[in-house]
């Protein structure tokens, strides 16, 4: 499937028909998953039309047993030493800051 030729609520749509699908192989109602994973029946119905929140999800997906599921929808992608020197030399500095007008009628940043 072509995530990126998606938009976003058809993006969330098809991960609540996912949820959906997964929660009917495991034979349960709604209701059922809502009472294990201490959500309401309107959270597990948003989730499933694509408008839950994330919250919701990982307890829907705790309940369903498919966290391990999470490494392939976002992979632990570690960063090398190399990457952290790097960005640790580059420390990020304020957008702006507080602007006085000098003598000269020059706008200095502080």
């Amino acid at each position: 499937m072509n995530f990126y030729a998606m938009t976003d609520k058809g993006i969330g749509a098809e991960i609540g028909s996912r949820i959906k699908s997964l929660r009917l192989r495991k034979n349960m109602t709604q209701q059922q998953v809502a009472e294990a994973a201490g959500l309401s029946l309107n959270s597990i119905k948003a989730l499933e039309s694509g408008k839950g929140k994330l919250s919701s999800l990982i307890a829907v997906m705790r309940e369903l047993g498919a966290l391990d599921s999470m490494d392939a929808f976002i992979p632990d992608i570690p960063v090398s030493p190399l990457q952290l020197a790097r960005a640790q030399r580059k420390k990020r500095q304020r957008a702006s800051g507080k602007r006085v007008k000098g003598s000269t009628g020059e706008t200095t940043e502080w």
